[in-house]
């Protein structure tokens, strides 16, 4: 990967907080570190961070410092609950966390003050894992950018008049800053890997029902849950844990998953690579296809077996548009009209648009799904892994859902190369690979067969080294 143009956002990042799941882990085994210690430190770090780029929507230090004298504990006496026992975790403020009121970014709401975990929640506590707080996201997840009338502006750390892409875009930024090491992140049509190519962090999307959710998302079957890292193998590790069956998530596939972590790099090759470089709507911004053409230059040096492919099916913006719109206007269905006012006013537009779908209407964009998603399958029998670019474009500026002067309308014309793969629910990964002319991250999108999450990240991983 070529140098950063700009100064990373860890430069000036405590070295505690630069480390690794592998690094605190053996610090932690060996007594040398204290996940104390790294607890105050990334506590301090979100802290210091948070005026200028608000990736946190709550910040408990006594919560995170309890944990983490329970997980020295822990460590002293040689029985950590997991890999990552004690290691700084977040979580998104729209996923439950017992005794902390989620809000899920809106003023409609008074929030939930959840009285028992998520499941995926749930997951990261049995493993030991430090809770710092709760990371910002636009009102109930419904955009790729993070901004929200309740916690303000989301800054990329790269450029703080620039976007870090949503609607995880809080957590990308804790990531990218060295505020905390995991970071849990939802995806119903990007939200985990737009942020994660906007912000130079690694973000993986599950194959759908790896990683149990409960309550069931409003935006139904496109919904995921997933890690955010600094590296492809700390995603991994997250992962794993919180992978797992769980009786509430009756969308669950109750067959297992082959394990995530511990992970070894893919040969790269012989590898079979199908390149998807057109998005579904509108074209790439000519310095992410530089870097993305300099990505593919690695890979085939390295051997792999690169073959244009074109996704298969019908108007795929339609068709994802058939799921989601009408997935806000199921979620605003929820709230006491009186405090619709209060919704912003382009969730409220998509409501009303997916309000005017029929029943029929629904159940025939499920059938045109299905045929989409068992093509897809049938593109990825013949190909290792897909790779795209992660979006078309780099981060622009805040307070905008589409680029300035660009003449598109909604976020979805411009992250082409994600609601796809929700579609699909195929496991997919992105990871840095290179800069735009702006000087802002650009990423790589590698794309699995289902329930493949294990070789799609091994893919990543190879990748990440390469282009280290």
């Amino acid at each position: 990967m070529s140098p950063s143009p700009r100064p990373s956002p860890l430069d000036d990042a405590p070295e505690l907080c630069r480390l690794g799941v592998a690094d605190l882990t053996a610090h932690f085994a060996n007594r040398t570190l204290s996940p104390v210690e790294v607890a105050r430190a990334c506590l301090a770090r979100a802290a210091a961070i948070n005026p200028t780029y608000n990736a946190f929507s709550l910040i408990d230090e006594d919560v995170a410092l309890a944990a983490a004298r329970e997980s020295e504990a822990r460590w002293a006496s040689g029985a950590p609950l997991s890999p990552i026992d004690g290691v700084p975790t977040t979580i998104k403020d729209i996923v439950w966390v017992r005794d902390w009121r989620v809000r899920f970014g809106t003023r409609a709401m008074a929030g939930v003050q959840a009285a028992e975990d998520a499941p995926s929640v749930e997951l990261l506590r049995s493993a030991g894992a430090v809770f710092l707080g709760l990371t910002t996201t636009p009102e109930f997840g419904w955009k790729a950018l993070t901004d929200s009338a309740l916690t303000g502006i989301t800054r990329n750390p790269w450029n703080a008049q620039r976007t870090p892409g949503g609607s995880s875009g809080g957590a990308a930024v804790a990531a990218a800053t060295g505020a905390g090491v995991l970071h849990l992140g939802t995806d119903g049509g990007g939200s985990i890997r737009i942020p994660a190519g906007f912000t130079g962090i690694v973000g993986h999307k599950p194959t759908f029902s790896r990683v149990p959710a409960y309550p069931a998302s409003p935006f139904g079957t496109v919904a995921h849950i997933g890690p955010m890292a600094r590296s492809v193998a700390d995603a991994a590790a997250m992962l794993e844990v919180m992978s797992g069956r769980d009786l509430r998530d009756w969308y669950q596939n109750p067959l297992p998953f082959l394990p995530a972590s511990p992970l070894e790099p893919a040969p790269l090759a012989g590898l079979r690579v199908g390149v998807w470089s057109t998005p579904p709507r509108g074209s790439v911004a000519p310095d992410v296809a530089a870097a993305f053409a300099a990505a593919l230059d690695k890979l085939s040096n390295a051997g792999a077996i690169l073959t244009p492919v074109t996704l298969p099916g019908e108007n795929l913006f339609e068709l994802f548009s058939a799921h989601w719109y009408p997935g806000a206007a199921a979620r605003l269905a929820q709230l006491d009209p009186t405090n619709l006012p209060l919704v912003e006013a382009g969730l409220r537009e998509v409501a009303e648009a997916g309000a005017k779908y029929s029943g029929i209407d629904v159940i025939a964009a499920a059938g045109r799904r299905a045929n989409f998603g068992a093509a897809f399958d049938r593109l990825l029998a013949e190909h290792d892994v897909i790779v795209s670019p992660a979006v078309a474009l780099t981060g622009f500026e805040v307070g905008h859902e589409v680029p300035p002067g660009s003449g598109m309308g909604r976020w979805t014309e411009w992250a082409g190369f994600s609601y796809p793969i929700n579609l699909a629910q195929a496991p997919a990964t992105v990871v840095p690979c290179g800069f735009g002319a702006d000087g802002m991250p650009v990423g790589l999108q590698l794309i699995g067969s289902r329930g493949d999450d294990a070789g799609v990240l091994a893919v990543a991983l190879s990748f990440e080294q390469l282009a280290a």
